[in-house]
């Protein structure tokens, strides 16, 4: 554990810092993160006060006065470095989420890549911000719009990729020329110093203000409500529960600043009677199973026709069974532990109203105990079948649960028409929860395919044909609509939420003439 923190600047005796202004601060109250692994102490840390918490945004600040000046393309040569050297400590940093987290080792080295890959990606962005050129109504006019940079940017990140998240937001943000100010999560703070220790050092090497990428963790009251309501960060991009983003979008909202918000997702995998059940059964797996149930991109329902729903249900049952829980370092582990009490409370109390609501309970949803399985934070997942119509199937319980229900007629023969026909209320079904984030079907004819992705189909932000709900690349752009947010962060276009546009007329005339022929004086 030494060698490790050591490795990745963090000291396992001292409290570390968790500000940086471009110096590290830290006189707040100081608190032991421990790991769900196994309930031990990692690591001390020492949070910000509002006096530092004034001193970060204050330099960050000044530091944008300068980056913004900076060419884009030698912004995105520093940001290249910061992946660069995010690739010689993958495996460190991966275990340090691990250890954080409770995510299998596995995942907290592809979080790790995750945000390699969006260096990569920013570099090249960096030579791409373009810009339209319209043609002008008016004779030896010209028209074209450019994009400046934003400023300060708020990073508000959830404890489930305690990494991944802020290199979405900072990459894209530096070569954009903003910079940036992080608010990790309370559960992970160490990995949120390590990665900023590692980007302090590519900046100095590059004779650039390290508070281009900056840091304050700190209390949700004061340091998270003063950081949303400061008018000094034109963008606040937060990711976390609904109500924490409700809050967060009025807060900002009323102060006419911006907001990316990621939040919850209670995503949705329709299987049809054309689906490879192979397939669905191992994408299903992955969505709800992978890292405990606790990503935004989780599988939390599944919606199967009746001709294959027992099929379905058995062949889960079979997969879940198999599953190995345990410690998430070991090799061969696919389940971890859940991030505290508080997640396996939640899980029992919707297991209850899934038995209340006259559900079944297939597989799962008892507590683990024994040397095995230490911390008392390792639950067996879950597996449900439920009525639609049932309310707790409208809220996301963020643990390993899975809510299966039915759909169309139970026929061992549907005939395509038919089949269509039940699609639209598979699709009902899917989209009559407040949420909107990830979903996908399983079918290999071509017409339920396109009718699921078409304006009629799903209402998610992201919405797949024969993959999962989880595991979304970096060149797309992320986020979800309803109470997901609204949100858009990573690749595509998604860098015009980081700059200001800015509509601009050169008339090389030497007259004045005016839009839409208006005659004045």
């Amino acid at each position: 554990m030494q060698a490790l923190l050591k490795r990745l600047g963090l000291s396992a005796d001292k409290p570390n810092a968790a500000g940086f202004a471009g110096e590290w601060v830290g006189s707040g109250e100081t608190y032991d993160v421990t790991t769900p692994i196994d309930g031990t102490r990692i690591a001390a840390v020492a949070q910000v006060s509002e006096a530092e918490y004034e001193q970060i945004i204050s330099r960050a600040h000044e530091a944008f006065k300068t980056w913004r000046m900076t060419p884009a393309p030698v912004r995105g040569e520093v940001v290249r470095q910061l992946g660069e050297r995010l690739r010689a400590v993958k495996a460190e940093l991966g275990m340090l989420v691990t250890l954080e987290m409770g995510k299998i080792l596995p995942e907290g080295e592809g979080e790790v890549q995750e945000m390699i890959d969006i260096c990569d990606f920013a570099c090249g962005l960096s030579r791409q911000l373009y810009g339209l050129t319209m043609h002008s109504e008016r004779p030896r006019h010209r028209m074209y719009e450019q994009w400046h940079p934003l400023g300060v940017v708020g990073i508000i990140s959830a404890f489930n990729f305690p990494v991944a998240v802020w290199a979405w937001n900072s990459a894209v943000a530096a070569v954009c020329g903003d910079t940036t100010v992080w608010k990790p999560a309370p559960k992970t703070p160490l990995t949120a110093i390590a990665c900023i220790r590692i980007a302090e050092q590519v900046c100095r090497d590059n004779n650039v203000d390290p508070a281009v990428f900056s840091l304050a963790h700190g209390p949700v009251d004061p340091i998270g409500e003063r950081m949303i309501r400061d008018e000094r960060i034109p963008l606040i991009s937060a990711t976390g529960s609904c109500a924490m983003g409700r809050h967060v979008g009025q807060v900002v909202a009323q102060r006419m600043g911006r907001t990316i918000l990621e939040l919850g997702g209670n995503n949705a995998i329709i299987v049809t009677p054309f689906a490879d059940l192979d397939l669905a059964t191992r994408a299903i797996l992955f969505g709800s199973v992978g890292t405990a149930g606790q990503r935004c991109t989780s599988t939390r329902r599944v919606i199967a026709h009746q001709s294959v729903r027992d099929e379905v249900i058995k062949r889960l049952k079979s997969a879940y069974e198999s599953v190995p829980i345990g410690d998430p370092r070991k090799p061969g582990t696919l389940m971890g532990p859940v991030v505290d009490n508080n997640a396996i409370t939640k899980m029992t109390k919707a297991i209850q109203a899934v038995k209340a609501g006259g559900g079944k309970v297939h597989y799962g949803g008892d507590a683990l105990s024994g040397p095995d399985y230490p911390g008392g934070l390792y639950v067996r997942p879950c597996i449900a079948e439920v009525d639609s119509k049932l309310d707790i199937v409208r809220d996301e319980t963020f643990a390993p649960l899975l809510y299966v229900m039915g759909y169309g007629s139970g026929a061992s023969s549907v005939s395509q028409a038919q089949a269509l026909k039940d699609l639209e209320a598979a699709i009902e079904t899917q989209n009559n929860v407040p949420q909107g984030l990830s979903s996908a079907i399983f079918s290999t004819n071509m017409l339920e395919v396109e009718t699921f992705l078409s304006h009629a189909g799903s209402d998610c932000g992201i919405a797949n044909a024969n993959i999962g709900t989880s595991g979304a690349e970096i060149g797309g752009a992320f986020g979800g609509e309803k109470e997901t947010g609204g949100g858009r962060e990573s690749g595509s276009d998604s860098w015009k939420a980081y700059m200001r546009r800015q509509t601009n007329t050169i008339n090389w005339s030497v007259d004045l003439p005016l839009a839409q022929g208006i005659q004045f004086g």
